[in-house]
């Protein structure tokens, strides 16, 4: 009767330290989580809002030289 006693306790307290572990690790996943999401929301509106709606599609004097160079040798 001792030993099977013994047994019992034994798987207890491996099924609790088994959804402990469980439990720190879904705490900590979360944690990282939360820690990878922006700061605000608002601080990205601000900040999209705050940058030019035009895009430049002009390329830069040295850019249009190579390309120039390039086509010749081709």
């Amino acid at each position: 009767m001792d030993v099977i006693s013994q047994f019992a306790i034994l798987a207890v307290a491996t099924i609790f330290a088994g959804a402990a572990a469980f439990a720190m690790a879904w705490l900590f996943l979360r944690g990282a989580f939360h820690l990878m999401q922006p700061a605000t929301a608002s601080g990205l509106e601000a900040t999209r809002a705050s940058r030019p709606r035009y895009v430049r599609s002009e390329l830069v004097q040295g850019t249009r030289a190579s390309a120039r160079q390039l086509a010749l040798h081709r």
